[in-house]
């Protein structure tokens, strides 16, 4: 059984609700996107495709790359996909490292046949023939049958693949259900995430798409958005932090009752601003990683005036209580998880090494990241291990220096002695954050004009470019 089983077994009485809706080319019913995907499951298993083969998708985020994964799974078909963010190499290093027996590319992306040499020797190209006409075709998939192969996002090291089986995804869709649990019948979800359009399909819920590129989240407007949600009466929507800032600077949004934020740190003075300009919103933040996920989430409603105090004093970031199959411990300072939805082992091995260890006869996966547990069961967040400076792990410092006049971003410089945070925003204050940064932590600052960030969500400190754009001469 995959994961979209329940949408396809359940689209005819689904019939005419909204599937996905995509401001740029429209909206599919849940009805037509099952039929379309089983004509294209006919028309590929008649090119030559068959359970078990790996296709890499190279499609744009869109209604087309929907129909794609629902056909490719009817067949048993395993889906490589490619990071996004790392552009032209990943797609190469992809091809390498997953070997997939077709390729399938659609929009811009049909280019890459041309120019990306790995790709001339994968032996079939897809096309997209809704010609053939489909007979229901669903492959019968096992537990451990591999669903998708996907890729860490490369930012401390090369990226890593991991093979998720369809019950991994079981797995993995329970855990964030309990956290993304419809409270209606029907539901309108703005989703920033592509395998959250894949839940929301199994669960009934409607995809709304964003109307700008997923790498350019920092370049979309609040009255942008805010229009996108007003427009299509969302619900709910599900986004990177630096979305939730966009939306605290304005846009009215009626509809909108639940924000779900993660793909990053979720530093409190966003939670504030944003539950300030937009006080009915239940705002949930969830943390997790590409191994894991989720490990642990927090709802504003739930974050007391003592909590406050400690992410503005140093104490981190509060992100809640593990979810109910995650079994989390700390290791010399490092959050380290098991569970059916936790990875245990990357493509090849490669990366297991770092990234795992066996404990008691059981695989845990180290996440890389500094945190804490306080008497209430709630894990705090430190910050990335190797970004540690001196006495301090970013998020001690980075959540409170947030919180200063005029500080629009703050980073900790990696291993700078002595210890430096970077700071941007308004240099009137400059002053002032020298003294609260030698009077709160005993550390230096050190002025930029933008603290470079992710190129997967735009909402992660770039440690390594800071450190070399801050780097002393």
């Amino acid at each position: 059984m995959n994961l979209l089983d329940p949408f396809l077994r359940k689209a005819a009485s689904w019939g005419d609700r909204p599937a996905i809706i995509d401001p740029g080319s429209g909206t599919i019913s849940f009805a037509d996107l099952a039929a379309r995907s089983d004509h294209m499951a006919a028309s590929w298993r008649k090119a030559g495709l068959a359970a078990g083969d790996r296709v890499l998708i190279a499609v744009p985020f869109g209604i087309d790359l929907y129909i794609a994964i629902a056909a490719l799974w009817r067949l048993g078909a395993t889906i490589v996909f490619p990071e996004p963010a790392l552009g032209l190499s990943g797609l190469r290093h992809a091809v390498e490292i997953a070997q997939p027996k077709a390729v399938l590319t659609a929009g811009p992306y049909r280019l890459l046949r041309y120019i990306v040499p790995a790709f001339w020797k994968v032996p079939l190209n897809l096309h997209y023939d809704e010609t053939q006409r489909g007979s229901d075709v669903l492959h019968e998939a096992t537990h451990d049958h591999p669903a998708l192969i996907s890729f860490t996002s490369g930012s401390t090291g090369r990226p890593k693949a991991i093979i998720r089986s369809h019950g991994f995804l079981a797995a993995q869709n329970a855990e964030m259900g309990a956290v993304l649990k419809a409270e209606r019948d029907h539901e309108t979800d703005l989703v920033c995430f592509p395998v959250l359009v894949i839940a929301n399909l199994a669960s009934g819920i409607t995809s709304l798409l964003p109307s700008w590129k997923l790498s350019q989240h920092d370049k979309a407007t609040a009255v942008q958005v805010a229009t996108l949600i007003r427009d299509h009466q969302a619900s709910r929507a599900l986004i990177p932090p630096v979305l939730c800032e966009t939306l605290a600077r304005g846009g009215e949004m009626p509809g909108l009752r639940q924000v779900f934020t993660g793909g990053g740190p979720v530093y409190p003075d966003i939670l504030q601003k944003l539950s300030d300009r937009h006080p009915r919103l239940d705002i949930v933040s969830i943390y997790g990683s590409t191994e894991a996920e989720p490990i642990a989430a927090q709802s504003l409603r739930n974050t007391q005036a003592s909590d406050w105090q400690k992410m503005k004093t140093g104490q981190g970031l509060l992100a809640g209580r593990p979810g109910a199959g995650t079994r989390l411990v700390l290791l010399d300072d490092e959050i380290t998880v098991t569970g059916p939805h936790v990875n245990k082992g990357y493509l090849g091995g490669q990366g297991d090494a770092e990234n795992k260890i066996t404990r008691d006869g059981e695989i845990w996966h180290r996440t890389g990241d500094a945190g804490l547990m306080d008497e209430d069961g709630r894990l705090w967040l430190k910050g990335r291990l190797k970004a540690r400076a001196g006495r301090y792990f970013p998020f001690e410092v980075e959540a409170a220096a947030r919180f200063w006049p005029g500080v629009r971003q703050a980073a900790l410089i990696p291993e700078r002695v002595p210890e430096t945070l970077a700071l941007a925003g308004d240099e009137a204050h400059a002053a002032q954050w020298k003294q609260k940064a030698r009077d709160d932590f005993g550390i230096e600052i050190a002025v930029v004009n933008a603290i470079p960030l992710d190129r997967r969500h735009r909402s992660k400190v770039d440690y390594v470019e800071l450190a070399r754009r801050t780097a002393r001469s």
